[in-house]
């Protein structure tokens, strides 16, 4: 749903009506979003997929690791224990 709304609230931007065939170009500026997107998240994969690989190389590696997350879990839900959440 989110992907719609983008597409509808910020592609017509782009869109030059007095050029002709809007369909067209709705559809290529959704193929450009669409490459981009594939390219961007391709990469994001392929750094997490080298930094499991590094993590799980060393076990104290993978330990500090849950240590690290276990720690800011912690702290976030102190955080919120003393949130003022009054509006």
């Amino acid at each position: 749903p989110k992907t719609i709304v983008f597409f509808v609230a910020v592609l017509p931007q782009f869109v030059d009506f007095r050029a002709g065939n809007v369909p067209f170009q709705m559809m290529v500026l959704g193929a450009v979003f669409t490459a981009v997107a594939f390219a961007c998240d391709s990469v994001w994969a392929l750094l997490a997929g080298a930094a499991r690989g590094w993590f799980t190389g060393s076990p104290r590696r993978l330990s500090m690791a849950g240590a690290s997350g276990g720690a800011m879990m912690i702290g976030l839900g102190g955080t919120l224990l003393f949130a003022d959440n009054r509006q």
